[in-house]
């Protein structure tokens, strides 16, 4: 069990006379939600930081800029420092991550057209979309037998949280990612634009860009991130980790600002003022206001021709100790990625996720607050299928949900545990444990 910080609770009583400057690199997603807030509602200043936001046009360019230095900080998938450490798809450049910015918030959509052939297919699809996988895997093994070309999916990132989050709803429906489909790398903001030219048949990415997809006609989510995985670790803030040890104040007032932003964005009473926010022209942008609403509000609308579908959960800011960096989690996504060959198979899994995931650090910022934190770096995963209390902290804490859509878990004692492909019954939809929304 980790060691109680002590208690150093910070008083505050005005904005320091000099700020010390920073630039934080973020991508215009809905989950840069926490980043933006601190800058625009003053938690950055609050905590003597001069924040200057970035925003930067794809993750291969932020993970570029933060290894040079020309960024401080920067808005990154949950597996970008892990990768970066490691050397994987790039140059070796350890980083850690103390904060988690968002849980959920991503989701599969596909082409209309696409839609339209699995529902011609299967019609009892549109009332059980946790079948999806399956229906999809037999057309894709019908259009193989027909000789027709194979299904294109986009993700954002060869080494990200939809990369890994798709391969996995892929495979757990016996649909090989490597070799039945082809897995294209697209920057989030143009997936819509080429889900509607027909460049892509669908895409795993963040809202709003699911939500917009729908709005605009072009595209229908097949499944959400969070039924897939309640809960999951999304995005972090992560920075080198050499420049952590050179600005340690400097580090622990981010993570303070990030503390208060995520708390103040997750009350229900600002998540409108988060979206008026949001939808400014510097950040994600008007075209996106209406999609920005709808996810932020916890409202998933799955198609034009459904009505919408309250998921209170579908972006958790900080409830639930949300920012708090899960070593079970990152141990989660490296098994992952060693699973499919992202990484080296001789790579020690859990000595990766103790330096990057910095526990450590998130308990002396929250600390400094009086915030609740955890006392354990790693929880069981995929056992809680509604409301749990977290006893093995500084303070009892409400969490939520964390049930796999496939009835995998994650423990101390199990790595990780996805389950092999299931044998259906071509003439009827098949079952399984339900996930907490159903």
């Amino acid at each position: 069990m980790a060691r109680r910080p002590a208690k150093t609770k910070t008083v505050r009583t005005a904005t320091p006379a000099v700020l010390t400057p920073m630039r934080i690199g973020f991508i215009a997603l809905t989950d840069s939600a926490v980043l933006i807030a601190a800058k625009e509602k003053g938690f950055f200043a609050r905590q003597g930081l001069d924040v200057t936001l970035v925003r930067e046009p794809s993750w291969a360019n932020m993970r570029d800029k933060v290894a040079l230095g020309a960024l401080d900080a920067a808005h990154m998938l949950a597996p970008m420092p892990l990768a970066a450490t490691l050397g994987a798809g790039g140059w070796k450049k350890p980083q850690i991550t103390s904060f988690v910015l968002n849980l959920n918030g991503n989701a599969v959509t596909i082409s209309t057209r696409l839609w339209n052939r699995l529902v011609d297919a299967e019609p009892a699809l549109a009332q059980d979309r946790l079948e999806a996988g399956n229906v999809l895997r037999r057309l894709i093994t019908a259009d193989r037998k027909a000789g027709r070309d194979k299904l294109t999916f986009a993700t954002v990132f060869n080494y990200s949280s939809h990369q890994i989050q798709l391969r996995y709803w892929l495979a757990s429906a016996g649909i090989d990612p490597d070799r039945d489909v082809n897995l294209a790398v697209v920057p989030p903001p143009q997936m819509t634009d080429r889900l509607a030219a027909g460049e892509i048949d669908g895409f795993c990415v963040g809202d709003p860009w699911n939500s917009l997809a729908v709005l605009r006609g072009v595209g229908r989510i097949l499944i959400s991130g969070y039924e897939i995985w309640n809960n999951r670790v999304e995005k972090v803030i992560g920075v080198n980790r050499d420049w952590g040890e050179r600005n340690p104040l400097t580090h622990k007032q981010m993570l303070m600002a990030l503390i208060e932003a995520a708390e103040w964005l997750d009350r229900p009473e600002n998540r409108l003022e988060g979206v008026e926010i949001l939808a400014r022209p510097d950040y994600i942008g008007p075209q996106a206001a209406e999609a920005i609403r709808l996810s932020m509000l916890g409202v998933v609308r799955y198609g034009l021709d459904v009505s919408p579908e309250h998921m209170p959960d579908f972006f958790v800011f900080s409830r639930y100790s949300a920012n708090f960096p899960w070593r079970s989690q990152a141990e989660w996504y490296l098994t992952e990625m060693r699973r499919w060959k992202l990484i080296d198979p001789a790579t020690d899994i859990s000595a990766v996720a103790d330096a990057v995931y910095r526990t450590d650090l998130y308990r002396e910022a929250a600390a400094a607050l009086d915030k609740p934190f955890p006392l354990i770096d790693r929880k069981p995963e995929g056992l809680h299928a509604g409301p749990w209390q977290l006893a093995q902290a500084s303070a009892p804490i409400e969490m939520g949900a964390d049930l796999f859509f496939d009835g995998s878990y994650v423990s101390s004692a199990r790595p990780a545990a996805p389950a092999q492909p299931r044998e259906v019954n071509d003439g009827s939809l098949a079952t399984r444990r339900p996930s907490a929304n159903r």
